[in-house]
């Protein structure tokens, strides 16, 4: 016959229910979030142009920080650029932006109302500056550009300010020596097409869908910016510091470089908020457009080049408390 099991005691029974329990509840919370809330509210953030990189970065993010925060609301506000992008987060009108650094420093250089209270979050990627002309057009360096219609962007926009320091780089006066237009990138390629300006300046991330648009329904070409210039604009001083020589890559622009690259100037992006921003919001923040960047750079190609090794170097900003312990956290 088989032998009878011994019997378990109620209080043995329970002292192991107990501890199953307890192991239970231990892997729990190990493997849930439990205690990290989402932030939540709404937060505005300032983008730019529709047809630029800044509003469609933008909009890929809001849907980035839909799924990871999903109790925060964000808000995107158009704008003409980085000028006014700067000018709204420090005056309180926007709590988070994408600006190029050289607005930033001018900003702060010119002692501007909240410039004391603008932080870094991650710099992301850089601007390149564009000179289209059509393939026709007999211009061929930035100084040739003397005595025609040139569309500079408006003027709360980081392209008129790059505009203005390349041509007096050349030695051209932006207010005498070319007729200038406030357009943006929104008119610039129709007016180009339509034969009333004779050159724009653009500033973005490669590529830029507005120029890739005009390049296939219009013969353009891309008038190189040269090395030389770019000793000239840092012999300027203050924000064109933060200009430095480089090379458009032939496939920028297919249609319109046609194998060749093409020289240029850029100037690094940075996403930027306030000193009195929540840092536990900003830490969360920070983490997903570092986080995004592949999901967002399917779209945006700028955004490939978000890199969590140089997103650090905010220059000219220090680092928000909230980005900073980001950052602690992710390093190796």
């Amino acid at each position: 016959m088989l032998q009878a099991l011994p019997r378990i005691s109620r209080r043995r029974a329970l002292t192991g229910s107990a501890a199953a329990f307890a192991v239970f509840g231990l892997l729990l919370w190990w493997l849930l979030p439990i205690g990290e809330e989402s932030p939540s509210g709404t937060v505005t953030f300032s983008t730019g142009t529709p047809t630029g990189v800044y509003q469609r970065y933008g909009t890929l993010l809001q849907h980035a920080v839909a799924k990871d925060l999903p109790q925060l609301d964000v808000r995107l506000l158009n704008s003409d650029g980085s000028q006014e992008n700067v000018r709204r987060v420090a005056t309180g009108r926007a709590d988070f932006t994408f600006a190029a650094a050289d607005a930033v420093e001018t900003y702060r250089l010119q002692n501007q109302p909240g410039a004391g209270r603008l932080r870094g979050c991650a710099r992301l990627y850089d601007d390149y500056v564009h000179l289209v002309v059509p393939r026709s057009s007999p211009v061929q360096s930035v100084a040739d550009l003397k005595g025609r219609t040139v569309a500079v962007g408006p003027g709360g926009s980081g392209v008129r300010l790059i505009a203005e320091h390349v041509l007096a780089a050349a030695g051209l006066d932006p207010k005498k020596d070319i007729t200038p237009r406030s357009d943006g990138i929104g008119t610039m390629p129709d007016l180009l097409k339509r034969q009333r300006i004779d050159a724009f300046f653009w500033s973005g991330g490669l590529p830029t869908s507005a120029v890739t648009q005009l390049s296939r329904q219009f013969d353009i070409r891309l008038v190189p910016i040269g090395g030389d210039l770019v000793a000239k604009l840092h012999a300027q001083g203050g924000a064109s510091r933060y200009y430095r020589a480089a090379v458009m890559p032939a496939d920028a622009y297919p249609d319109t470089e046609q194998g060749s690259s093409v020289q240029t100037v850029a100037v690094a992006n940075l996403l930027i908020t306030r000193e009195d921003m929540n840092p536990d919001l900003t830490e969360k923040l920070t983490r997903t457009v570092i986080d995004s960047r592949d999901r967002i750079g399917a779209q945006v190609h700028a955004a490939q080049l978000v890199d969590l090794r140089t997103a650090i170097y905010t220059d000219p900003l220090e680092l928000h408390e909230g980005a900073r312990r980001y950052y602690q956290s992710v390093k190796p």
